[in-house]
């Protein structure tokens, strides 16, 4: 099947909210605070470092030592990053029915290269993968299309074949502006909550990793 189906990382192909939860928790220590349960930073996972420190330490981008904090939560969780990290159950054998299927494969993240690629290789993807884009791979990082563009145009394929999953609103935002077909997935940090994911108006969505491969193949049907 000559189809280009691309990933968002945290939250869609990876449960890697407990290490972003924990990089986060260093944070509070150092500041005399106490951990928080790493369940409560699940929904903020998929909004990289702006969001945990928003969770950790109700920090935003404004504050005047938000750029110190960043740096800090980045080196934190760049040397914890694979510790509790681990592939969503099902996606491993979604993977391989795309590849015995004949279609290509990538990931394009918000996630810095240097964090990304690294852990696309921990978890064993790196083989297969056909391509991943970070956040910092081109100038604008999504909701901007311009990642999901380079990805299509790097492995060969027209934005119309190419199909794009994540499960934030900001990923439906790119890949429709990207000319692509979308798919949330809502067993990801969004929050199954059915009538605030269809106002994004993405193709389909996906309740569990395992409804993935038929959505896909029905899409590729046309």
């Amino acid at each position: 099947m000559n189809k280009l189906v691309l990933f968002d990382f945290d939250g869609t192909l990876a449960d890697t909210a407990p290490d972003l939860g924990a990089a986060a928790n260093v944070l509070r220590t150092r500041r005399g605070l106490p951990e928080l349960p790493l369940e409560e930073y699940r929904h903020y996972a998929s909004q990289g470092a702006r969001g945990l420190l928003k969770k950790g330490l109700d920090m935003t981008p404004d504050h005047p030592e938000y750029e110190a904090a960043r740096e800090e939560f980045l080196t934190e969780y760049e040397q914890g990053m694979t510790t509790r990290s681990t592939l969503f159950p099902g996606i491993r054998e979604l993977l391989d029915g795309l590849q015995h299927n004949g279609y290509t494969w990538g990931i394009v993240t918000n996630k810095v290269e240097y964090l990304a690629v690294p852990l696309v290789v921990h978890l064993g993807l790196y083989t297969h993968c056909a391509i991943t884009v970070g956040g910092d791979t081109t100038p604008h990082p999504k909701p901007h299309p311009a990642p999901l563009l380079h990805a299509a145009s790097k492995t060969g394929f027209d934005p119309a074949d190419a199909i794009y999953i994540g499960d934030d609103q900001r990923d439906i935002v790119a890949g429709r502006a990207a000319g692509m077909a979308t798919v949330i997935a809502a067993y990801g940090y969004c929050g199954n909550n059915t009538a605030t994911l269809s106002a994004w108006e993405a193709n389909a969505i996906a309740e569990e990793p395992g409804h993935l491969l038929g959505i896909i193949e029905q899409w590729a049907r046309g």
